[in-house]
């Protein structure tokens, strides 16, 4: 592709990127006459995107939830958009009249930018029904769980309210987020890469092309699924120390890869190695090195110390690693034992049946995010804030500009009141249906309010640590935490001051990657907001269309005692959305953590999380010729631990092994072969995988015909779910001696 833009003009500087690995993948060329916004790129973007949301929906209900990316469909409607090019007619038609919108079924070869909008259109699919899919979450707890009467009606207006106020967050802040060179989102230049494999031709060279280096891992990764995905499901979790210690409760609490610290464990399973931190071959090497830094310590060191040494909140009472609630006696929580008709907590039931324990890494978890959400704040304030303060009252001809920002001054900008229609519009209906339906959503006006002023107040933060490090340090807990002690007792409440406090925040980081990736590609930002709402509306009304048939159709879904032994539909991931309801929002905060409170000491981790980036900052500036101090990033050290539930610690740990591999050892000494394979591996390993996830679904799993023998048992490790305890009786575990 030439550039056809006009030159710099001597006011702005102008120069090539400086941030390495884009200035090695991204194109420094522009056609500004590229068709954008066709009926082609419409008709495939909403396809792609409905077909995609309906999937994720779909999966995230199944024991093994299954996340499918948008590379699946970038990569196949790629052939039905050249053959839409190739037989559809070119004469123009007219809506409305000769002072209508004139336009074209065909305006040439399907290009690149049209394959840019599909795909973020196709991203909406995925944002909002897999990974992030909190407020079919929440619809799914107060429906499945706490059995209640919910309209269709007030479920979409959550469901679409909290995208769209993400949506106007994400317009808010893109001019800190998306147009300075420093804000580089490394997880697009995967996407990037592949689009450059998929539409430019390469010069004859030694070695595959990038589209065949494509093809033939793609291939493999196929067919490799098909034993971590059907035929041998162990290699999901591979436990060797728990063979050679079948008798051992400690050494398989040590060992275990699903259930324990899963020290030795390893997964041979890309899915699983790219399910909780996404692909670590996109991850920078110093984010990595971070996340390493907080996983070391805390799962190999401070969690065995608290464990047997020290035996912190009678933690072993209970399994080292568990997501489940438990009473004093170790056995599971029954939550309908201290829960009202009003869905309120039963404070005589309780104090009567049992306080809530958690398993010790669960809480420690809890306590990593207290000190992970003020440790984000101090860091950005330190080391970005004077950067945010010049990028808000700077002039235009003071803004610094590489080649890609000085490429996109060809084209019209999005009016910021654009945003602020749809981020006005969706708080007023927000607070519409805190009045209207007020016994259904607990939620008062003003903690709508409140949950608004919280997203405004770490969007910023948290979308500059990801921006640079493709790590999201997530405020879960915080959200929770801090309506829990406003509104005790009150589960719905919680789940929705979260959805609006920190599920928008997703959305609105979401959307800013995606505007990253049209800035990086020259897609027209008018094009670029019509894709992501059209993109958006269709697929959160999908999404609970989806997820509504499914509750009335599936009969017991996500109820375990009720469901045949061999059902797929447990929900875990809800499980984990309703467990959190109850400890922040049924029991509430103040009885956990509190005086008096068992876990009361964690607090102490806020104070923690503050201080610790100070002495980094001043070391920073007592050594500036030192590059590497300000590469210690205290929230991803914490982010090292964080997830955990459901994520496991041979998740992470297999996540850090790769990254180490392809971003240190290749990067270094292979940069060559980084350059032209590395991100186009990820989107090959990504698109094998989730190719052949759908295909195992549809025509074995969804049939019955699932296999039983040894391989296909996830984890040979029953006894690392047991607590040692001496005395502690639980069904299937020795007593501890």
């Amino acid at each position: 592709m030439n550039s056809k833009t006009d030159q710099p003009s001597a006011s702005h500087e102008q120069s090539s990127c400086s941030v390495e690995e884009v200035s090695l993948v991204v194109p420094e060329t522009d056609d500004p006459n590229m068709p954008v916004m066709t009926f082609r790129a419409l008709f495939l973007g909403l396809t792609s995107c409905t077909i995609l949301i309906f999937l994720n929906t779909f999966f995230i209900f199944r024991t093994q939830p299954l996340t499918i990316s948008a590379i699946l469909m970038q990569i196949a409607v790629l052939p039905v958009g050249n053959f839409m090019a190739a037989t559809l007619p070119m004469r123009k038609f007219t809506l409305f009249g000769r002072w209508g919108y004139s336009f074209s079924l065909n305006p040439g070869p399907f290009n690149v930018k049209e394959h840019v909008i599909v795909t973020i259109m196709a991203n909406c699919g995925v944002s909002i029904g897999g990974g992030d899919a909190y407020s079919i979450g929440a619809i799914t707890v107060m429906k499945a769980y706490y059995k209640q009467s919910l309209s269709f009606l007030c479920a979409l207006l959550i469901v679409l309210t909290s995208q769209i106020l993400g949506y106007g967050w994400a317009g808010m802040l893109r001019r800190y987020l998306v147009d300075p060179v420093e804000m580089w989102w490394p997880s697009n230049l995967a996407q990037v890469s592949l689009f450059r494999a998929l539409h430019e031709k390469e010069p004859q060279a030694r070695g595959l092309t990038r589209m065949k280096f494509f093809l033939v891992f793609m291939a493999a990764s196929f067919a490799y699924y098909t034993f971590p995905g059907y035929l041998f499901p162990i290699l999901t979790f591979f436990s060797w120390v728990c063979w050679a210690w079948p008798r051992s409760i400690t050494a398989q609490q040590i060992g275990s890869a699903y259930h324990g610290l899963g020290v030795g464990g390893f997964t041979f399973d890309w899915a699983g190695i790219s399910a909780y931190h996404g692909s670590p071959l996109v991850t920078p090497w110093s984010s990595i090195l971070n996340v390493g830094v907080g996983f070391i310590m805390f799962v190999y060191i401070i969690v065995p110390l608290c464990y047997w040494k020290f035996n912190t909140f009678d933690a072993r009472k209970f399994p080292i690693f568990s997501n489940q609630l438990f009473t004093s006696s170790g056995h599971k929580y029954d939550t309908t034992k201290v829960l009202t008709p009003q869905f309120d907590l039963n404070v005589a039931a309780y104090e009567k049946y049992s306080k809530l324990y958690l398993s010790p890494l669960f809480a420690l978890s809890i306590g990593s995010g207290f000190a992970r959400f003020t440790a984000t704040l101090t860091h950005v304030a330190l080391f970005h804030g004077s950067d945010i303060w010049k990028q808000s009252r700077a002039a235009a001809k003071n803004v610094k500009m590489d080649i890609h920002a000085k490429l996109m001054q060809s084209y019209k900008q999005v009016p910021q009141w654009w945003f602020l229609v749809l981020l006005i519009g969706s708080i007023a209906l927000s607070l519409m249906m805190s009045f209207v339906w007020k016994e259904d959503v607990q939620l008062p006006w003003w903690g709508m309010l409140f949950a608004f002023g919280l997203a405004w107040l770490v969007t910023l933060p948290i979308g500059v640590i990801q921006a640079t490090t493709n790590q999201q340090p997530g405020y879960d807990i915080i959200a929770q935490f801090i309506i829990g002690y406003i509104l005790p007792g009150k589960p719905i409440a919680n789940l929705l001051f979260k959805i609006y406090g920190r599920i928008s925040t997703i959305h609105a980081l979401s959307f800013l990657a995606d505007l990253k990736l049209g800035h990086y590609m020259k897609v027209p930002p008018r094009c670029m907001f019509a894709a992501q709402l059209v993109g958006t509306l269709v697929a959160g009304t999908v999404n609970l269309a989806v997820t509504w048939w499914m509750l009335g159709s599936i009969e017991n879904i996500c109820d375990i005692e009720a469901l045949h032994p061999e059902s797929p539909w447990t929900c875990p991931k809800f499980r984990v959305t309703f467990d959190a309801s109850v400890i922040w929002g049924l029991i509430g905060p103040e009885r956990l953590f509190g005086p008096g409170g068992l876990y009361r000491n964690l607090v102490w981790l806020f104070l923690i999380g503050a201080v610790l980036p100070v002495p980094i900052w001043i070391l920073s500036k007592i050594f500036p010729k030192k590059k590497w101090i300000p590469l210690i990033n205290i929230p991803v050290i914490s982010y090292g631990f964080a997830g955990m539930p459901p994520a496991t610690p041979t998740n992470i740990a297999s996540w850090l092994i790769t990254g180490m591999i392809f971003n240190f050892f290749v990067f270094r000494y292979r940069k060559g072969w980084w350059q032209k394979y590395n991100y186009v591996l990820s989107a090959a390993l990504d698109a094998g995988t989730a190719f052949m996830g759908v295909l195992l679904f549809f025509a074995l799993q969804n049939e019955g015909k699932n296999l039983k023998w040894w391989g296909t048992e996830l984890d040979h490790c029953p006894l690392a779910s047991c607590p040692t305890a001496p005395g502690v009786i639980v069904e299937g575990c020795p007593v501890f001696k």
